[in-house]
């Protein structure tokens, strides 16, 4: 899954489509608004991101005939719902890693809970992934792997507002 909240918002939006590697990398740099991001290393990270969305099936990779131009397309796979999701937990970890938490202030206990928190929504986004890829392999069980998908989305939509709220105290406290 994509691990960057900026190319997760790329990505997100519905009128991008059909799209190549150098057209999301310039969209990618300027939503970054970071003056010293080197423009082969944005495009080879846009690039290896996006080989894993086609290896997910999200993605389709087209190849023109006449100039051997490569360009993407989504699939019906593509969930923007659960790319938005994998966005915010990105944010939160990002955020939560780059922030030096002193335990002086704050009670082990609650940088304990966090962890655990941060540690149940990865687990839950695993099995988010693993729902989706149910439902495509065994259609049948559609319905039934659908509810448990929504189950899990809505406790990880949980878990995220318990891990922010911990966090903004850690940061009032600090």
């Amino acid at each position: 899954m994509i691990s960057d909240r900026h190319l997760s918002k790329l990505l997100s939006f519905s009128n991008i489509d059909h799209f190549s590697v150098v057209e999301i990398r310039t969209a990618y740099i300027a939503l970054n608004d970071d003056e010293k991001i080197d423009k082969s290393d944005a495009r080879r990270f846009v690039y290896s991101e996006l080989l894993k969305l086609v290896n997910m099936g999200w993605l389709k990779k087209l190849i023109s005939n006449k100039k051997g131009i490569t360009r993407y397309a989504k699939t019906n796979l593509f969930d923007v719902c659960l790319l938005k999701s994998q966005a915010s937990v990105s944010l939160v970890i990002q955020e939560s890693s780059t922030a030096s938490i002193s335990t002086t202030h704050i009670p082990e206990t609650l940088v304990s809970r966090l962890n655990s928190y941060k540690s149940d929504l990865l687990e839950g986004l695993g099995e988010i992934e693993e729902y989706k890829d149910l439902r495509n392999q065994f259609p049948n069980l559609h319905e039934l792997l659908l509810e448990n998908h929504n189950e899990v989305r809505e406790k990880n939509t949980r878990l995220l507002g318990k891990i922010k709220a911990i966090e903004k105290m850690i940061k009032s406290n600090k």
